[in-house]
């Protein structure tokens, strides 16, 4: 039988990144399909609309083939037990995938041979360099025609501010790819141009290093092809064995170190209607410490009650199953009637907070408005949960109560609208708001802060939580309040 250590050794919880269009969720289901977690991959058709990828279950997703929600799956293989965390590439989705950041201890980015280092993946890497996260880079789609290898990984370096060194090498590139071999087990004949570049490998990249990989300093490379199943089992055999186990997290008391005993863990998404036919909402929790088991009462630290949970799930995209147990560096989905937030803490019993799940200042304002009088209390319980998600935000004007709902892009809107007529059966229209920036506001002069109140009157807002926002219609009118107000300090993100 297994110790809770031996459990949690074999552990590996990874998120899988990229640009739009880049091979993530190929990627992601070819790695389910060598787990034996499923037995055929969605097909993709050419035009960009699946038949739908076992990660992207999402009505829209379905329909714009594209990812707009963390799905988590988790399957075994080879002994290890692998969590993977399927982000969103679309930009307007990216808070969403910052916060899954924070509940992985590696990442896996994958980057398309054909376009190099795009926007998307620059930004996700800054956040793992800010959290030391180790990365691991799989060059797809080396069955068509794309940059030299050699590029490739130059361009990484520069973009991605990294080390890099190749662990496989692909033979031939777009129509004479097939195939990818270790740099550690060449194979004995080689052509003149493998052999060409064996030499340059060796003269200019450094052997990998497993601690530095560790450090988030160096990035192992790999090249392949996810549609043509090329190069993923070297992937996946590689980060079994040198992928990080669940690594310490800080929480603001104190260190939490994974082979504790005692459970701690939180809540870094809510997720509503993952099942369509029961309007329920499923929080996330990421394992930091110890054994989750079911049926067994933890605190919840902010609301400082005693709560327990008879159908904790894991997930396999949006089949999911109960579990009686779970441990540190696993996912778990715990049903929510609206008892958490993003952020929550639940422990054995410790006083602790976990940081590093910031809302970010929206960047798209509109209002929304029922478009159906029959269906007003639908769309409020449908905007609230929405809302819980931490997709988008809800500030309410405090001039005349008219609900804004804050995205950092244009489909998000999209969505919302969507998911509201098929999900909670009601209609909404957009209006327009021109609006720069939503800032929440805190000062320790309550005089100012009340003078402040009075003349901005116009722009002041309510957050979800109750906390006040000013909303700036102009980079103009943000810089002047903070110059006329000395003693208000502005905050761009909701964590301060």
């Amino acid at each position: 039988m297994m110790t809770l250590q031996d459990e949690i050794l074999r552990r590996r919880t990874f998120a899988i990144v990229s640009h739009p269009d880049a091979g993530k969720t190929t990627l992601t289901e070819k790695l389910l399909l060598y787990g034996g977690a499923i037995h055929v991959a969605g097909a993709v058709k050419s035009n960009k609309i699946k038949r739908t990828a076992t990660s992207d279950w999402m009505e829209i997703e379905k329909q714009r083939g594209i990812s707009v929600a963390t799905s988590v799956m988790g399957f075994d293989y080879a002994g290890y037990h692998i969590n993977i965390l399927d982000t969103p590439g679309h930009q307007d989705f990216a808070e969403d995938t910052f916060r899954t950041l924070t509940a992985v201890d590696s990442v896996i980015i994958v980057i398309d041979s054909a376009k190099g280092v795009e926007t998307q993946t620059r930004r996700l890497m800054e956040v793992c360099r800010m959290r030391k996260t180790p990365v691991m880079v799989f060059m797809n789609k080396m069955d068509r025609e794309g940059k030299d290898p050699f590029d490739l990984m130059d361009d990484v370096e520069q973009e991605l501010g990294i080390k890099v060194t190749p662990v496989t090498w692909a033979h031939g590139q777009g129509l004479t790819f097939d195939s990818v071999f270790f740099l550690n087990n060449r194979p004995d004949i080689l052509t003149d141009k493998e052999q060409a570049d064996m030499e340059l490998i060796d003269g200019v990249y450094p052997a990998f290093d497993r601690e530095q990989y560790l450090a988030g300093d160096l990035a192992p490379v790999f090249f392949g092809s996810a549609y043509k199943t090329i190069g993923v089992e070297e992937l996946l055999r590689f980060f079994v064995e040198n992928a990080p186990s669940p690594r310490p997290i800080e929480a603001q008391e104190r260190q939490v170190n994974p082979m504790e005993p005692q459970f701690t863990g939180f809540c870094f998404k809510i997720h509503a209607n993952m099942d369509p036919n029961h309007r329920s909402c499923i929080a996330f929790f990421k394992i930091c410490s110890g054994r989750f088991e079911r049926n067994t009462y933890y605190t919840h630290v902010r609301e400082n009650r005693q709560m327990r949970f008879s159908a904790p799930t894991c997930f396999m995209a949006q089949k999911k199953e109960t579990v009686d147990e779970a441990f540190a560096g696993d996912i778990v989905g715990l049903p929510d009637t609206g008892n958490f937030k993003i952020g929550d803490t639940l422990t054995s019993g410790e006083n602790l907070h976990f940081k590093g799940l910031p809302s970010f200042s929206p960047e798209m304002f509109k209002y929304i408005e029922n478009a159906d009088p029959m269906k007003q209390k639908q769309l409020d319980k449908g905007v609230r949960q929405l809302m819980d998600e931490g997709v988008a935000q809800l500030f309410v004007s405090q001039l005349n109560g008219r609900k804004i709902i804050g995205t950092v892009g244009q489909l998000q809107f999209e969505v919302i609208q969507y998911r509201l007529e098929h999900e909670y059966n009601a209609l909404c229209r957009w209006e327009s708001l021109p609006m720069y920036k939503a800032c929440w506001i805190e000062s320790d002069d309550e005089q100012e802060l009340e003078m402040f109140r009075k003349r901005k009157a116009q722009y002041m807002a309510l957050d979800k939580e109750g906390r006040e926002v000013f909303m700036a219609d102009s980079a103009y009118v943000l810089s002047m309040a903070q110059q006329d107000y000395k003693h208000i300090r502005f905050h761009f993100t909701s964590e301060f």
